[in-house]
């Protein structure tokens, strides 16, 4: 990741059966799932490439979508079918039985001596610098102390220009405050969406990736993004991708509500050997997890065909969700994502 999708708690009780590890039948959408025709769209083909872990702070799920021929798609986070329900949220980090190393144990008992030592340091905050401001909207950059790639994309807007910026910050700004909605990390081509808080609550929580562009495997899923140019044109803001691997891209923000956060990408070029755009999320438990069902339109189909995250075999599709149906106790109001709309032109 969706548009306002899946009552998934209504399925209609007939006409459903097991096929390939899936179950088929009337996948309900809300408002937005298949709810404008498939006609002209293309079939996409979608792999599973998640693995089982125990660490809630590791992304284990990957979903990748592949096709030569679509140049078109949309990108979709909508809230969760249970958000109106909701009475508690949670976004606290979650480090039960995670190990990341030797090299991450040692640092850690040194900065443990060190401060018992009285020799701790104040932890170096990451740098913040404004790349666009007006009076609805603001784009800022940062710059964290430690990344763990170089950081070589370039980010322009307008005429100015900034080298080693880790993350990008879009932003709202709103009467009382600001509502971060959109984040890019230019180093790995790692995006995060969020759709507007509703009326009346506060803000939700960030919790699945997705990468646009051709993505390639070096340790984990990344697309490698030479440069990145936002477009602040109030009636289509859009970013424009140049990616290292070859082509380009633009993506437009084209909606913020309550309903959605919408992003419409076109690319250059289709994108060969190599998937044009991937999901990447966590999954420990059913109770514990960023995603915790996927869904595909396939081709041809009566029906939704759905599955748990870790079952889902793969399989041709012209849509695509992956969400929750139940409350998760990790990043609890985190949104549902919708791959759809797959065009040749």
């Amino acid at each position: 990741m969706t548009s306002g999708l899946f009552d998934t708690g209504r399925r209609l009780a007939a006409g459903i059966f097991v096929c390939a590890g899936l179950v088929v039948g009337a996948f309900p959408s809300a408002s937005a799932l298949g709810a404008e025709g498939t006609r002209g769209t293309e079939a996409v083909a979608v792999a599973n490439g998640s693995v089982p872990v125990l660490c809630a702070e590791e992304d284990n799920v990957t979903l990748t979508l592949s096709s030569d021929k679509v140049r078109r798609f949309r990108i979709e986070a909508v809230h969760p079918v249970y958000l109106a329900a909701l009475d508690k949220d949670n976004w606290d980090a979650d480090w039960t039985a995670c190990d990341f190393g030797p090299a991450v144990e040692a640092g850690a008992a040194s900065a443990d001596k060190a401060e018992k030592a009285g020799q701790q340091e104040p932890a170096k905050l990451p740098e913040r610098v404004t790349l666009y401001e007006s009076v609805d909207r603001w784009l800022v950059g940062l710059r964290f102390p430690n990344f763990w790639r170089e950081a070589e994309t370039v980010v322009r807007v307008g005429d100015k220009e900034w080298r080693g910026l880790h993350l990008l910050q879009l932003w709202r700004v709103r009467p009382n405050g600001g509502e971060e909605v959109l984040v890019l990390y230019p180093q790995d081509g790692y995006w995060r969406a969020r759709p507007k808080a509703p009326r009346g609550r506060d803000l939700t929580a960030f919790g699945s990736s997705f990468l646009i562009g051709p993505v390639e495997s070096k340790e984990r899923p990344i697309v490698r993004l030479k440069e990145v140019a936002y477009r602040p044109d109030s009636k289509a803001e859009s970013f424009a991708l140049t990616f290292a691997a070859g082509g380009a891209a633009t993506v437009r923000l084209s909606e913020f509500s309550e309903k959605r956060l919408a992003l419409d990408v076109e690319l250059s070029a289709t994108v060969s050997g190599l998937p044009f755009a991937a999901m990447r999320s966590m999954y420990v438990t059913a109770y514990n997890n960023d995603v915790e069902r996927v869904a595909i339109r396939p081709p041809k189909a009566k029906g939704w065909a759905e599955a748990g995250i870790m079952d889902f075999k793969g399989g041709e599709a012209l849509e695509v969700w992956a969400g929750r149906r139940t409350i998760s106790q990790h990043n609890t109001s985190s949104p549902d994502m919708i791959f759809k709309k797959f065009q040749a032109q």
